[in-house]
């Protein structure tokens, strides 16, 4: 019985030519070698399964090959290429760096890149999972891997690029792999299963890609599972069956539900969903994604990111038509906060559930929106009249016709208040005929001439009064005074402790003058002088009146703040107090 090989390995890449989907790369070392421009070190990163290690051995292979063809693409038939397939080159040095991560190995490299190719030019050492390498490995390699012998190349591979030392990265040529598109993959998979004379769906291919996620050795470890699933002839039922992935048709069909506001038929189709063992997180991913395709179907320009077979394209296509992009807006974002919620939810079919009903729901709320705004539009006919219609004398000339409803409010009596507002609907003026200028001067003409605010303001402003109002007044009453208005206006406690030590003075010029005890309740006093000024012509009824500020002499006294001063300042008075607390050992708590 012949001993089977995975797909992976019997066909993986020998030649620049059949990798698949990293044409940049291939050409950019095609043309290295063209060019005789080899670096020493090479970085190949990216995710897993799309070529790195084996485009490090085509290249490895080719720079020995002794009869390169003018496509440079290695022979197969020199000795060097002959040993590298056989799997007996000693040029080729593969080094398994998460098992080899130790400071030991890389002196054992070391030591071993010293020793010059037999047959070849080059000597190429290619270390897989690099980023496995301990930091102290890292430091050891980092001399030889900048200034390594003319005979050695290395190639270094790698999933997880910010791993890396930066001192090692700046050493290598760094070359990104990408993702496998799934065209690319689609097309591979098709080319080996006519060589094995197997019979698959196209729809099926591309869910084979799809589930790879960008990763050929993916690709091909699932085509091999459905063929020994499926046997020689696949269809489109057996890969959704054996990959248990949801089909494209419960999406279209949820869709078309939505689109037509049947929730029952929504809650029935999610229930069969649910019992074929589909998770409801998976599920809610997949309508996403189905919605953000039959978006991206409802244009030309950008059909083309749709990564699924023509007949599956048309199906987004004709379905794109239905869908409005305002529903499409809408049910993204309802989908993503049950995507967000999805895991914090106590009952997460119940999430669910409540989401198909708002899907459901947005035909049918977006048309109650427009009968409202329709009510919105018959709302703005009705005006305000703050004010009764004068009505024509009966000799005019013109005079329009009259509404039976403004004929009743002509015989109706003025109100006596003006708060009384008449509304009336005028069929005839249409809400573009309304005039805000109009009815801002309407309400103006009806505005009283002074509010309660204004008239209380203008009483207690100080240019009402008089000249024969202004009463006389002593330094003792504004000094009153002025403690009543830091109590009365709520002011802080410095303004009302400044006011508390001050002392006022009517000098013989007829000068008020109010006497502070130093800089700062000077400032404080000036920071509120309108508003005292004010309070004072208002309460002593003297429209004159005005002050100015002081400091006194008492400021340049010290005063006594600390305890030690407090007893030092008893201790001039009464010398004793110093001897007494020598004498009981005292001191201050």
């Amino acid at each position: 019985m012949e001993n089977f090989i995975v797909s992976a390995r019997k066909y993986r890449p020998s030649s620049f030519q059949t990798v698949v989907g990293q044409q940049s790369i291939t050409t950019t070392l095609k043309n290295a070698i063209k060019n005789n421009h080899l670096a020493h070190a090479y970085l190949f990163c990216g995710p897993r399964g799309v070529g790195k290690t084996s485009c490090a051995r085509i290249f490895a292979k080719t720079i020995n090959c002794s009869n390169v063809g003018s496509d440079f693409e290695a022979c197969n038939t020199c000795e060097s290429c002959m040993a590298f397939n056989e799997n007996r080159s000693y040029n080729i040095h593969e080094l398994d760096a998460a098992s080899n991560n130790s400071v030991d190995d890389i002196r054992t490299l070391i030591d071993q890149v010293r020793i010059p190719p037999q047959i070849g030019k080059y000597s190429v050492y290619i270390i897989d999972e690099v980023h496995m390498l301990s930091q102290q490995a890292f430091n050891a390699f980092l001399k030889t891997l900048e200034e390594p012998p003319a005979h050695a190349i290395f190639v270094l591979a790698t999933t997880e690029k910010h791993k890396i030392i930066p001192t090692i990265l700046s050493r290598c040529q760094i070359f990104d792999f990408s993702r496998i598109k799934v065209g690319d993959a689609v097309s591979h998979l098709k080319h080996i299963a006519e060589t094995e004379n197997i019979r698959i769906a196209e729809e099926a291919l591309n869910v084979i890609a799809q589930k790879a996620d960008g990763a050929m050795r993916d690709a091909l470890s699932i085509f091999d599972q459905i063929v020994s699933f499926s046997g020689k002839d696949i269809t489109f039922e057996n890969v959704i069956q054996n990959l248990n992935v949801l089909d494209y048709d419960y999406y279209f069909r949820m869709v078309d539900a939505f689109l037509e506001g049947k929730v029952t038929d929504v809650l029935i189709l999610f229930n069969e969903i649910v019992e074929k063992g589909f998770d409801g997180h998976h599920f809610v991913a997949g309508l996403s994604s189905h919605i953000r395709d039959i978006l991206v179907g409802k244009d030309a320009a950008t059909l083309q990111l749709l990564e699924v077979s023509d007949s599956v394209k048309e199906k987004y296509t004709q379905q794109s038509k239905k869908c409005e992009v305002d529903f499409l807006y809408d049910a993204l974002g309802i989908l993503n906060e049950c995507d967000i919620h999805y895991k914090s939810s106590q009952n997460q079919r119940l999430l669910i559930e409540l989401t198909l009903i708002q899907l459901s729901q947005i035909i049918e709320s977006k048309k109650k929106g427009a009968s409202l705004k329709k009510n919105f539009r018959r709302l703005l006919k009705i005006r305000v009249e703050g004010r009764a219609s004068t009505p024509k004398t009966a000799g005019t000339k013109d005079k329009a016709p009259v509404h039976p409803q403004q004929e009743a409010q002509r015989t109706t009596p003025p109100a006596s208040s003006q708060a009384q507002q008449r509304v009336s609907i005028s069929p005839s003026v249409s809400p573009s005929s309304i005039s805000i200028k109009a009815a801002m001067s309407r309400g103006i003409a009806n505005r009283p001439e002074t509010s309660p605010k204004q008239e209380l303001k203008s009483k207690e402003s100080p240019a009402n009064y008089k000249e024969a109002q202004n009463q006389p007044y002593s330094a003792k009453t504004v000094v009153e005074k002025l403690k009543e208005y830091t109590i009365i206006r709520g002011k802080s406690e410095r303004i009302r402790l400044a006011v508390a030590n001050c002392d006022a003075e009517i000098r013989k010029d007829g000068q008020l003058v109010v006497k502070v005890s130093n800089q700062i309740q000077e400032d404080d006093i000036l920071a509120v002088k309108n508003e005292m000024v004010n309070y004072l012509k208002r309460e002593l009824q003297n429209s004159t009146i005005n002050f100015i500020t002081e400091v006194t002499e008492t400021a340049t006294k010290k005063r006594l703040y600390t305890d030690t001063d407090k007893f030092k300042y008893l201790c001039e008075k009464n010398p004793v107090l110093e001897q007494l607390k020598q004498k009981f050992s005292l001191d201050f708590e």
